[in-house]
């Protein structure tokens, strides 16, 4: 992400605009430039990467474009460490320790640095000059560029654009985010960068017609600290794995960042949704959790039901916060149930599954147990959810969960 200073945007009736960087010729040029700079230093010190960028700047008008796209490199592909056989912090003690004992002078400079090089020559034999610089090696500027792993130029185009929108959210007081019906395993991973970030919203709505995430904003709660509004920043990369949505924030204005005067009132809007074209550079989420989801998931496939199987396709809420179920049995002549899987063994995982579960007050909840889980010495009593359970040895048989789901049906409890 981008530091406040590096932040660019424009403010039209109210709505924030943040910058973005289209792929021509002459952008993708200037990120080939940016990245050849980098790689050229590999192995120097980081004041020399520095002067390097600055000679680039020289002149340019973008020059803050430039500032943003080292400084996304400078933080995302590289890997700077202290150079030298002997850690800073021991020269350090080492020289001091010599420097003591005789008036402090320039003249004794080279005589104290000769004497710490034979002291510290242990491994290996050690100069002068090699003490010299590993005196603050360890010092942000003095350190050494490592690793570089060079993006794609577009792709480097495409992280400073989403940068810039991630920093929208540094100071908003509120965000709603609208979710559309979408993709298996998409609402599960945006729920768990929320809970990853520890973000806290409230969810409404129903798997048909999309679900609405209200997430509070720095603003709203610690008085304009940007740490929580980093978090919020964070999580936009995983809201765009979702498949369709939308996003508006309420922002504080920051009229000490516009370039120009800029209207808008109390309160600035900041306006996003799939649409937008903004590229994630998190990992695609994973078709299924676990062997157990996949399993039945391949089983019932071979099922000849009129029941569909859809994945993770409804979140329900719950005081405190929300559950995903792994699977949705619907029946083309309406009704549908929840289905949830539980075969993970830790305790505290079992108390909160269950706790969850029983706080949803859903009696479309079909909850399959396995039997080799002990319920009762991690506190769990099953008995909430009747004959809504069942339980399985290995392997969940799906006929065992749609003769409940047939039962439930035809109680018209669903």
């Amino acid at each position: 992400m981008l530091p406040t200073e590096l932040l660019m945007f424009r403010v039209r009736g109210g709505v924030v605009e943040p910058r973005r960087l289209r792929a021509t010729l002459g952008t993708l040029r200037l990120a080939e430039t940016v990245i050849a700079t980098f790689a050229a230093n590999v192995g120097k010190r980081r004041e020399e990467l520095d002067e390097d960028l600055r000679a680039l700047e020289a002149g340019r008008a973008d020059f803050k474009v430039l500032r943003g796209l080292a400084h996304l490199l400078t933080g995302g592909s590289c890997t700077f460490e202290a150079g030298g056989a002997v850690a800073p912090g021991a020269v350090r003690a080492k020289v001091f320790r010599l420097a003591q004992a005789s008036v402090p002078s320039r003249h004794h400079r080279d005589l104290v640095l000769e004497q710490a090089a034979r002291a510290l020559s242990v491994t290996a034999p050690l100069t002068a000059g090699d003490v010299s610089a590993a005196l603050y090696a360890d010092l942000p500027d003095q350190q050494t560029l490592t690793v570089f792993e060079p993006p794609e130029p577009l792709a480097l185009i495409h992280r400073f654009d989403l940068a810039q929108a991630q920093g929208m959210l540094y100071r908003a007081y509120s965000v709603v985010v609208t979710a559309q019906r979408n993709e298996p395993a998409r609402y599960k991973q945006l729920l768990r960068y929320t809970k990853f970030f520890g973000l806290m919203l409230t969810v409404e709505g129903d798997a048909d017609a999309g679900f609405t995430l209200t997430l509070d904003g720095p603003a709203s709660l610690f008085g304009g600290t940007t740490r929580y509004g980093l978090a919020l920043a964070k999580f936009l990369p995983a809201l765009l794995h979702v498949t369709r949505w939308d996003l508006t924030a309420a922002l504080r204005p920051r009229r000490d960042l516009a370039p120009v005067a800029v209207d808008g009132g109390n309160e600035w809007l900041f306006q996003l949704s799939s649409a937008d074209g903004y590229v994630s550079h998190y990992p695609e989420p994973t078709e299924h959790d676990s062997a157990l989801e996949s399993g039945f998931a391949a089983r019932f496939a071979r099922t000849d039901t009129p029941w569909v199987l859809e994945r993770e396709v409804d979140l329900v809420p719950v005081p405190g916060g929300v559950i995903l179920p792994d699977f949705r049995l619907v029946h083309p002549a309406g009704g549908s149930v929840l289905v949830e899987i539980v075969g993970y063994w830790r305790p505290e995982y079992l108390r909160r599954k269950f706790e969850g579960l029983r706080r949803s007050g859903r009696a479309d909840v079909i909850v399959c147990v396995s039997e080799r889980l002990n319920l009762e010495r991690a506190g769990v009593d099953p008995s909430d959810f009747g004959d809504r359970l069942v339980w399985f040895k290995g392997i969940l048989n799906p006929k065992d969960v749609l003769g409940v789901a047939e039962r439930l049906r035809s109680e018209g409890a669903i």
